[in-house]
């Protein structure tokens, strides 16, 4: 059984790679949708404004500790030690299942160029891996009942939808019910650009001392205004431990 605790109110599952994998086939069985997130310092202040958002957090199968934030804030206020589960390596391991257990999968969002290359290079990394559409995030809104009807005649049971946060969280809420096959939706942000190689992952050291956000910053100073989150989580996690 999977533990749910909350991090200054957003619910957040201490799951590693491996059990969060296994979650996953979990979810296949089901005879429902199950949606997966992932959590970061960005997204749990979001969520203490946006109702919407924590609702569908709330509400979502899995919700994975994405960002080193949420992993030292679980160390700090449940004394649980937990490892990071970034949604861009999740999704690979994702596709290597579904490559072993004959899932089909769709995907959703992205630069028209950049979710054609990460098709391309997801059938070169898993061979077997049954990709049976995918669509570029540039389409209008009257556009969005032929969308689905595409997925759903694809017989997709796994979508990745890739349109950033929490525009991709909203989409997922609103569309799920209308979504016949699926049974395991992520949201996955710029992972197609990662997979594609039109934006590279940090470098090993900076990932092994948990610092890929530094690097993500340094390489992409437009995120500094998206980063005025994380002063305000670190404010709002000391506060909740000094509280007790």
């Amino acid at each position: 059984m999977v533990k749910r605790i909350r991090i200054l109110g957003a619910p957040l599952d201490c799951v590693n790679m491996a059990e969060a994998v296994g979650q996953v086939e979990v979810m296949m069985a089901s005879g429902n949708i199950n949606s997966i997130i992932a959590l970061n310092p960005e997204k749990v202040i979001k969520a203490q404004q946006d109702s919407r958002l924590l609702n569908w957090l709330n509400n979502a199968s899995l919700v994975i500790p994405d960002g080193i934030g949420v992993v030292v804030a679980t160390k700090w206020l449940h004394k649980i030690k937990i490892e990071r589960v970034p949604g861009s390596e999740l999704m690979p391991e994702i596709c290597r299942l579904a490559a072993q257990k004959g899932y089909k999968i769709f995907l959703y969002g992205g630069k028209p160029d950049t979710v054609e290359k990460a098709v391309n290079e997801l059938n070169k990394n898993y061979p077997g891996l049954q990709i049976t559409g995918y669509q570029h995030g540039y389409l209008s809104e009257d556009q969005m009942p032929a969308l689905i009807d595409r997925i759903n005649h694809s017989q997709a049971s796994i979508l990745f939808v890739a349109l950033g946060s929490p525009k991709q969280e909203l989409w997922i809420e609103r569309f799920s019910g209308k979504l016949n096959n699926i049974r395991v939706c992520q949201g996955v942000g710029g992972t197609f650009d990662v997979i594609a190689g039109t934006v590279k992952r940090a470098p090993k050291l900076f990932i092994s001392i948990n610092c890929e956000w530094l690097y993500r910053l340094l390489s992409q100073p437009s995120r500094l205004f998206r980063q005025k989150a994380l002063p305000i989580f670190v404010f709002k996690i000391i506060m909740a431990r000094v509280s007790g």
